[in-house]
């Protein structure tokens, strides 16, 4: 059995979100400890652990899901004076929950380098 992370239980409505976007394959929901004036998470609802397992995907799969990272920084309005897109992975790269999710972050201007 693969593993029960909160996004499973957030899909499933179990725990709440603040849904910003959703349709067929993906949610967009306010992330609960917001670190720009818009931190956003966007998660497929085909379960994905983490970002290196893009790779073992179809091109079309990857390409749909990051497609809808985009539409989502659009609907934002962020498209005009920016965003950040953080994809975190593995322990050194501060991934928390086993589930592939974009954070898209935005609203003011971001600092470099990020930590």
């Amino acid at each position: 059995m693969k593993e029960e992370t909160i996004f499973d239980k957030i899909l499933r409505k179990e725990i709440p979100c603040k849904a910003i976007y959703e349709d067929d394959d993906v949610l967009a929901f306010e992330d609960i400890n917001p670190q720009a004036p818009t931190h956003i998470l966007v998660i497929p609802k085909r379960k994905i652990p983490s970002f290196d397992a893009l790779s073992q995907l179809e091109e079309a799969v990857v390409g749909s899901y990051i497609k809808k990272v985009a539409f989502v920084a659009k609907k934002l309005n962020l498209d005009k004076d920016g965003y950040r897109i953080v994809f975190n992975h593995g322990k050194d790269g501060q991934q928390t929950v086993n589930y592939i999710h974009a954070h898209i972050l935005g609203g003011k201007q971001l600092q470099w380098p990020p930590g």
